[in-house]
């Protein structure tokens, strides 16, 4: 997660998934020796000397300006999140070493967003905070997404619970998806704060006890999580198929409310709805089975009748 390792490492593999007749380059004849562009092409495509590029990579350059960032990110057909990483690790903040980063501090659920969450309770819906740590969800959100209750609050992260409990592979209909998802949007957050020890940490966990992770963790993806479709196969209801929405406040970024709805009128809705009675059912069970008054409930002999 160190900013030179990291910039020559995204440079490297961005420049590897490029062929020459992508970016309006002749096709060399014969085998290529790299996947990829050469070193000389990006250098060319972007209008800097082939010196300062291998520096570049090799993290040897330090305050690269934005302009050549910039015409980097185009010779490299980037998109605008990616750009966006680029320009981050490239340029860290100055003194970002020398500092306790804010993300080492425990995180506290907005107000607002805490008060937005108590009023959907028809929506399975969760609050996300840095790393991806799961800070507060609805009782809807773990009918659908499992019981966050009991768990650890270090063990409430949506990364760690998709590569490490089993579950949730069963449980995402299109898990590589979701999973490599994940992967983009920790590498993101690690541009964000490359100095975060819990986030070194985590990614440190599911480097060694992922082949997946370790292996989609190398080609440096970069992705925020906005919006889409993910489609579930719940143990109760079957498939679901719900729209999600990622919502953040303008001058807090680094915590997400994010919700889930089916379709109006469609399968999902309804087997949403069954979802969250079954779930309210076992709720009023519970409650029943540990008032102090509880009726125990003894089983009756058996009769003839019954063998």
């Amino acid at each position: 997660m160190s900013s030179p390792t990291a910039l020559g490492d995204f440079l490297r593999s961005r420049r590897a998934r490029l062929l020459p007749q992508e970016v309006g380059l002749p096709g060399a004849g014969g085998r290529r020796r790299v996947a990829g562009l050469r070193r000389e092409e990006i250098a060319e495509l972007a209008g800097v000397s082939v010196d300062y590029y291998t520096r570049m990579e090799q993290g040897r350059v330090r305050n690269v300006s934005p302009a050549v960032l910039d015409a980097l990110a185009r010779a490299l057909r980037l998109e605008e999140q990616e750009t966006g990483h680029l320009h981050r690790i490239a340029r860290p903040a100055a003194g970002a070493r020398r500092t306790a980063p804010p993300a080492a501090r425990p995180q506290h659920v907005r107000p607002m967003l805490a008060t937005l969450l108590r009023s959907l309770p028809e929506l399975p819906a969760l609050v996300m905070g840095q790393r991806m740590d799961v800070l507060a969800w609805n009782r809807a959100a773990g009918a659908l997404l499992g019981d966050f209750d009991a768990l650890e609050p270090a063990a409430r992260n949506i990364a760690r619970i998709t590569f490490l409990h089993p579950e949730s592979r069963s449980l995402y209909a299109d898990w590589e998806a979701c999973a490599r998802g994940n992967v983009a949007y920790l590498r993101m957050e690690a541009g964000h704060r490359p100095e975060d020890p819990r986030l070194r940490e985590l990614i440190g966990e599911l480097a060694v006890k992922s082949d997946e992770f370790r292996r989609w963790w190398a080609e440096h993806p970069v992705r925020d999580k906005t919006s889409g479709v993910k489609r579930f196969h719940h143990p109760v209801v079957g498939t679901l198929e719900l729209a999600y929405e990622t919502l953040r406040a303008a001058d807090d970024p680094t915590q997400a409310l994010i919700t889930y709805a089916p379709e109006p009128g469609s399968p999902s809705e309804d087997a949403l709805r069954l979802l969250l009675a079954w779930t309210a059912q076992e709720d009023r069970d519970t409650a029943a089975a540990s008032r102090p008054d509880a009726t125990p409930v003894v089983p009756r002999p058996a009769t003839g009748r019954d063998r």
